[in-house]
Parts: C-alpha cells; sequence; structure tokens
C-alpha cells in the first residue's frame, strides 16, 4: 500500500444526497445547534462532515471523543432514509434549513434547527405570531389570562405560539383555538411521542389549525435537556413573547431570555405579589418587559399588528344579556373567585346566582375551574 506523506486519508465518499445526510446528522443527540452551526460552517455541508476524519472532526468546539465517534459510525444514508420512511407513514413534513418553506425568521437566530419536523401546515401570517409561554404549575388566575390572551391574539388574526407544556402553555393554545385562530405548538419530544399525553387530543386540534414542530428526531423521548432547547424555537418562530406566569427560576424565564438575544419583544402579565408563580414576571417588568393586561397591549407593540385592535365592538353575546346577568359579571370582577364569594357578592337566593352563573357558562362568557371557581372568560 502506498502511503501519501503530508496527506491524511479521506474517510469514503457516502452516496447519498444532502437532504438525507442533513437528516441522519440531526439524528445524533450529542450533535447540538451550536455545535452543528460549527461544524456545517468548518466544512460546508453534510457530506463533507460525514467524509471528514477524526482529527478533523476534534478541531471543531464541541466535538468530543464521544460525538466524534457517533459520527463516525453513523450509516448515515440508512438512518437519513429511515426517518423520511417514518416521517412519511405519519403525515409529517421534513424541513432542513436549505429549503424554501423553512420559516424565515426561526432561519435568521443565531443557531437554527437544521432540520424541523412539522405535522400541519405553516403559513406565511405565522412569521408574525405571539409566543404566550408560564409556569406548568399555574394557578387559575394563570390559566385565565392564557386562556384569553390566546383567544383574544387568535381574534386579531395573530398565530400563537406555545410549547403544549402543561399548565399555561396548554391554555394558551386552547384559548387561540376557542378563538377560530390559528396556533403552533413547538415539542420537546418526537413528533411521534406526544408529550405531556393528557394533550394528545389536543395536539390533533393544533395540527389540524396550525401546525406541530420539532427539532428531534422520531422516536426521541421527553429529555430533560430538550425543552431549554425548544424554547429558543418558540422565542424563535415569534415576533415577541408574553410570559404569563413564571416562579423566580422558571423555564419561561429561560425562554424570555433567549427572545432577548434574538432581538424578540418581551412582556410579561403582572401577578399578585403574594403569589411565587408571579415573581418572574413581576421581576420582568421591573426590568423593562411590556406589562400586559390584554392582548392589545401586545399588539400595540407592532404597527403592523396594531391596526387589527378592535375598534370598540360590543360583544354580540353580551348585548342579548339580562340585567340580573349583567349585574353578576360585574359582581365578578376580573379575578376568578370561588361560588361562596360571587353568591356573597350578588342580591338574590343562592340558587338564582347558580342559575345565572350556569346560563353565563353556556353562553360562553363565564368558565368554571376545579373547586367550584368561576372566572370571566
Amino acid at each position: 500500500m502506498v502511503e501519501w506523506r503530508g496527506l491524511r486519508p479521506k474517510r469514503p465518499v457516502i452516496m447519498a444526497n444532502e437532504r438525507t445526510l442533513t437528516i441522519a446528522l440531526n439524528t445524533l443527540p450529542r450533535l447540538r445547534a451550536a455545535i452543528a452551526r460549527d461544524a456545517y460552517e468548518r466544512f460546508g455541508s453534510a457530506a463533507a462532515i460525514l467524509a471528514a476524519t477524526a482529527e478533523e472532526l476534534a478541531s471543531v468546539r464541541g466535538f468530543g471523543p464521544a460525538l466524534t465517534q457517533a459520527v463516525l459510525a453513523l450509516d448515515a444514508p440508512r438512518a437519513g432514509e429511515e426517518q423520511e420512511r417514518r416521517a412519511a407513514a405519519l403525515g409529517i413534513a421534513l424541513v432542513t434549513l436549505d429549503d424554501p418553506e423553512y420559516p424565515e425568521r426561526l432561519r435568521l437566530i443565531p443557531d437554527p434547527p437544521r432540520v424541523l419536523y412539522r405535522l400541519g401546515s405553516l403559513l406565511p401570517e405565522d412569521g408574525a405570531g405571539i409566543a404566550v409561554v408560564g409556569a406548568r404549575a399555574c394557578t387559575v388566575y394563570g390559566r385565565t389570562v392564557a386562556e384569553r390572551l390566546g383567544r383574544e391574539l387568535a381574534g386579531a388574526g395573530v398565530t400563537v405560539v406555545s410549547g403544549l407544556a402543561r399548565g399555561i402553555d396548554g391554555c394558551a393554545h386552547r384559548g387561540a383555538l376557542a378563538g377560530g385562530g390559528r396556533t403552533v405548538a413547538v415539542l420537546g419530544t418526537g413528533l411521534d411521542r406526544i408529550y405531556p399525553p393528557e394533550h394528545r387530543r389536543l395536539a390533533a386540534e393544533i395540527a389540524d389549525h396550525g401546525a406541530l414542530l420539532s427539532e428531534f428526531p422520531l422516536g426521541a423521548e421527553p429529555e430533560p435537556w430538550h425543552f431549554p432547547l425548544r424554547n429558543r424555537v418558540i422565542s424563535g418562530l415569534a415576533r415577541g413573547v408574553v410570559v404569563v406566569e413564571a416562579a423566580a427560576r422558571s423555564g419561561a424565564l429561560v425562554t424570555a431570555d433567549m427572545a432577548l438575544e434574538q432581538g424578540r419583544e418581551v412582556f410579561a402579565v403582572p401577578g399578585p405579589v403574594t403569589a411565587p408563580t408571579s415573581a418572574g414576571t413581576n421581576r420582568l417588568i421591573r426590568q423593562g418587559a411590556g406589562l400586559v393586561e390584554g392582548a392589545g397591549d401586545v399588539l400595540e407593540a407592532f404597527p403592523e399588528l396594531a391596526a387589527r385592535l378592535p375598534g370598540g365592538a360590543t360583544d354580540p353575546a353580551a348585548a342579548e344579556l339580562s340585567e340580573p346577568e349583567l349585574k353578576l359579571l360585574a359582581a365578578m370582577g376580573a379575578g376568578p373567585l370561588p361560588i361562596d364569594e360571587i353568591i356573597r357578592a350578588c342580591p338574590g337566593p343562592a340558587t338564582q346566582t347558580a342559575a345565572l352563573l350556569t346560563a353565563l357558562e353556556i353562553k360562553g362568557l363565564v368558565r368554571q375551574h376545579p373547586g367550584k371557581v368561576f372566572a370571566r372568560a
């Protein structure tokens, strides 16, 4: 065998298209977006990364021995084709960073995903979306505000972006759907592993009225480190991020930090100073985040969205309310209240108040929460 002095032997050329090889590299858990960015800048393509020697790979920041070995051992054509086959069987589209349908706003963040898995559709207007995020362990107040924001934003034709998580995220998605608008959920798992599992039905509705997105390959489980990565995609897709509830240390605050790094506007909903779930949002407001009491506060920050603010039209359902129903709504105020407090605040017998609450629920103006707690919808 002839030895060529001064030259390092290259690995065999892999016979597969660049798209398939990109998808294959994306299946390596250790090849996170920031490392992949540096590797693509160093070598120029997935094919060149896969053809590189161990020494060449090790020259890229973040390529430790385990990742280097994973790339060297990867059967890229087989791994990429397997992902494409499984995705096609599930009706999932695979979009790479080089594809024209890749979301333009997301493409411009420092470390965009090289591959997006999509179930549903993305429309051009989704690029002006607003993210609504917050605590998983939220309060009735937080759930009420998140649903209302989702509904109001969707009613103004704004796509609501969130993370499908328990708590605030799920409420924001439900509000957008109730408002007849579009919503996009960014998952921290593969799209064939809906998490949390109780949101499977919600996920199906979102796919019908927007899209489910993930940078993680099919089969990826809900690993803890997935969710901070997922958060940068939520903020990257949106014009701005609204944090509804967040404790002093919260994943929602990570999303807010990433939004600032990406040049997005950050907003927060104020909460009671005695509530741990409001510590993070109140701090954001002190640090300069826009204070949000309703969707109008968000829309006014963007000239192209401010035009969608309603002109004071009366809610058709409210126009048909009886005087006792109007008085009950006024007595409830803005915050959620237990039924005992509502009864004490309203004249007349308790049975009449209960009947009025039921009628308002049917009309979609009042929502009941666990523990016989009611709030205006």
